[in-house]
Parts: structure tokens; C-alpha cells; sequence
């Protein structure tokens, strides 16, 4: 196993990781900021209207792109076990 291979390895993991946590990132940053900006404008300071929007938000984003996720992290799993034999020897 040499160090580029390594560097390649942590580099896909990387990448794999940020799309996986895009989605649900993005959802809650976009519902955040909406929701704050609301809070801002109206001088409501209520903390269940900042927290439920974003868990609903959230699940949602989970429902759409969850078989996507699973897809793509299964995948990535597969191409790390076909590399083993190759980084073994």
C-alpha cells in the first residue's frame, strides 16, 4: 500500500462524506437563515419555531435523498473492497 494510494482512499472518503451530508446540511443552513430571518423581522423569539421547521426540513430531505445516499455509500463500499486485493499485495 503506498502513500498515493492512501492519499486516493482518504480523498474519495472525503468526497463521499461531503455528499452524503450535503442534503441535509443544506436543508437545515436554508431553513435556518429563512427561519431567522422571520424571527428577526417579526421579534419573535421562540425557540420550538427555529426547532421544528428544521427537524421537519430534515426528515424530508432524508425521505428524498435517502435512497440516493444509501446507493452511493454502498457503491463506494463495493469499489473499497475491490480495491483490497490490489492494496494488499
Amino acid at each position: 500500500m503506498t502513500d498515493t494510494a492512501v492519499i486516493e482512499i482518504a480523498l474519495r472518503t472525503m468526497m463521499v462524506a461531503l455528499k452524503l451530508s450535503a442534503p441535509i446540511l443544506v436543508t437545515s443552513l436554508v431553513l435556518g437563515f429563512a427561519i431567522s430571518l422571520f424571527q428577526s423581522m417579526t421579534q419573535i423569539q421562540e425557540f420550538t419555531l427555529a426547532f421544528v421547521p428544521k427537524v421537519i426540513g430534515v426528515g424530508v430531505a432524508l425521505l428524498v435523498s435517502g435512497n440516493w445516499m444509501l446507493h452511493t455509500l454502498v457503491e463506494f463500499t463495493i469499489d473499497l473492497f475491490d480495491m483490497l486485493p490490489g492494496l494488499l499485495a
